[in-house]
């Protein structure tokens, strides 16, 4: 291990932290407000930790086990991680956390009063991924994202103090439209994880089959069923596109921001003809800067 490897293993907060730089969406942007930064990137911490923990892809050394106080034959059991780290989570809401992420995000959730539901909905939902390898229809994938997706949105409007029923529905939306773009993004990731995300429904209205998703490249049955599946998350956009224009200042650019991310990486999947099974197609900034311009102006 060099010697950055061996300084990021030992630093599981900053590991974590780190990572916002390659999602579809900025996290936490620069001109927002220095309290909303902290408290997105406290979030941000607290959902990619457990999404790693689900995924297995902590840092090495298992910093984090011993953090959550797990013995090292235990370190590389995503249950047994998820527990503990509900655990010291509950620790957030009435004492004092183990984990440094968790001690960061005990400030955001006392500024804000926010309730333990969403946090737990989180980690439901990456316990869900250790039991649950494949979903038979869209509704189930739907299930799957309003725990593994929206509580996100919902924290994010909280923060900020724009949280209203119809802000809520369209947030929810748009983080359905962004777990959904991601899944596409990472089909072959996922599926090496023996873990397809894909509805069963659709996979066979569409005549593809698993053996079609291990393949160098995809077929046209495959394309067309990642074209369907991306049309979907693209209405989903346009469906939460409206929260954008419902608010006002810098939050209206942040939430632009989530939008144009999923549209932009929906841009990418197409301009590689659905090809994803070589690699995730990631879009570029020019095309994100694009799509901020269009979502704010209300443009589809």
């Amino acid at each position: 291990m060099t010697e950055t490897g061996t300084a990021r293993a030992g630093n599981p907060e900053r590991d974590t932290l780190d990572k916002a730089g390659a999602e579809n969406f900025p996290v936490a942007p620069f001109f927002l407000p220095r309290a909303w930064r902290d408290d997105l990137m406290a979030i941000y911490g607290f959902a990619r930790l457990v999404d790693d923990i689900g995924d297995g892809d902590l840092a090495p050394g298992g910093a984090d086990a011993r953090l959550l106080g797990l013995a090292p034959q235990d370190a590389d059991d995503p249950l047994l991680l998820l527990d503990a780290f509900e655990a010291d989570l509950g620790k957030v809401f009435d004492g004092t956390p183990n984990h440094p992420l968790l001690r960061g995000l005990r400030h955001t959730v006392r500024r804000h009063r926010l309730t333990p539901e969403p946090f737990l909905a989180l980690i439901a939902a990456n316990r869900q991924d250790q039991l649950v390898k494949r979903y038979e229809t869209y509704d189930d994938l739907l299930a799957y994202c309003a725990l593994s997706a929206n509580p996100v949105g919902h924290l994010v409007l909280a923060v900020t103090g724009a949280t209203t029923p119809e802000r809520v529905r369209h947030s929810d939306a748009i983080c359905t439209a962004l777990q959904i773009v991601e899944h596409l993004q990472d089909v072959a990731e996922d599926l090496g994880r023996d873990r397809i995300y894909l509805p069963a429904a659709d996979m066979k209205r569409f005549h593809v089959q698993e053996k079609d998703l291990v393949a160098p490249t995809a077929g046209a049955s495959a394309r067309a069923l990642i074209a369907y599946e991306a049309e979907r998350a693209r209405l989903l956009l346009d469906e939460g596109a409206p929260l954008v224009g419902s608010v006002h200042g810098r939050l209206r650019l942040l939430l632009a921001g989530f939008v144009a991310g999923g549209r932009a990486a929906v841009h990418a999947i197409a301009a590689a003809a659905f090809d994803v099974l070589p690699g995730p197609p990631k879009p570029g900034k020019l095309r994100l800067l694009r799509e901020v311009g269009a979502t704010l102006r209300g443009e589809g």
